[in-house]
């Protein structure tokens, strides 16, 4: 018999191509009445797929007492209660490894892109000032620049690999001192003091929330540029926005933001802000990937009792063990 599956992601071609053969697939954006829904299938589900944004609400997870494994599209999962989850016994898988590189080079593209003025020198050709004002301002290089890298879990690796290309000067601050080949700073204000570019890839959630705050943002100062791939929690957007507006801060370039897709408006303006619509992942192949692991740690798991790719916090779960 097939299992009943409960979507809160969005269910491509081809996801639905490999777990329709095994799975009775419920769509969230389907569901028109959840309260009526739960009470007929909840009983039923035994696997949700969703996101790192869209979790699982306790009221949903409450009411599915069979659930034996929640799925998440992506590499950060904050908005899944895995406390919850672990209570009950649920395992919880994610997609680490397979969107490394992309964010990656988001990464690195929105450093070039501010340093190098891309968006205001596409400006200034497309409103005819290189005919009429002649070259453009200069820019600044990024080759030999001293980079601070918040977070220094796999992606941050393939970032400060990349940055070898640009002979960068790669330091780093985590929550412990990482094998790494780079400098480690035990203070998130010390590593803001001595470098230039400072960029943030690291998780969400309550432990992370606002831990570039006021004082690191005017640490890295008015020649400093603040690089965000990872959760817009993770910055006080305000004191931002306001740094950014008068001068405290050089420059940002900004993938994520606290609200999204809600933007703050008064970033719209300014030249020295490069906004990004959270697309650090999004390209055909890294999506497929994202997708084709979120399907094999469901499939994998009703088929062998294993999933590929448990979040740590279920390191101990029967279903995480090799």
């Amino acid at each position: 018999m097939k299992k009943d599956l409960l979507t809160f992601c969005g269910i491509n071609d081809r996801m639905r191509e490999k777990l329709e053969p095994s799975f009775t697939i419920h769509e969230m954006k389907d569901i028109d009445n959840l309260d009526a829904f739960l009470d007929q299938y909840g009983e039923k589900i035994e696997a949700v797929a969703t996101t790192g944004h869209d979790g699982c609400p306790q009221a949903v997870l409450d009411r599915l007492p069979n659930l034996k494994i929640m799925s998440s599209y992506g590499v950060g999962y904050d908005a899944i209660d895995t406390d919850a989850a672990i209570a009950r016994d649920v395992i919880v898988t994610h997609t680490p490894n397979v969107l490394n590189n992309d964010v990656a080079n988001t990464a690195i593209m929105l450093m070039l892109a501010v340093s190098r003025n891309l968006i205001v020198d596409d400006k200034w050709v497309r409103e005819g000032n290189w005919v009429n004002k002649g070259a453009a301002p200069l820019t600044q290089s990024i080759e030999g620049k001293k980079v601070g890298i918040l977070g220094m879990g796999r992606i941050g690796e393939t970032i400060a690999e990349k940055l070898q290309v640009f002979n960068c000067e790669v330091s780093y601050h985590s929550r412990s001192k990482k094998e790494v080949a780079h400098t480690y700073y035990d203070s998130l204000l010390d590593m803001a003091k001595d470098v230039e570019y400072l960029i943030a890839i690291l998780p969400g959630g309550a432990n992370t929330d606002k831990i570039v705050n006021k004082q690191v943002i005017e640490a890295l100062g008015p020649q400093g540029t603040f690089i965000n791939v990872a959760r817009g929690s993770v910055v006080d957007e305000p004191e931002l926005v306001s740094a950014l507006k008068d001068g405290r801060l050089g420059a940002a370039g900004l993938d994520v933001f606290v609200d999204e897709p809600n933007v703050p408006t008064e970033l719209f303006d300014l030249d020295n802000v490069i906004l990004l619509p959270h697309v650090g992942s999004a390209t055909v192949q890294t999506r497929e990937a994202m997708g084709d692991l979120t399907v094999e740690n469901i499939v994998r798991y009703f088929a062998e009792g294993k999933v590929t790719a448990p979040v740590w916090e279920c390191a101990d779960h029967p279903a995480a063990q090799k």
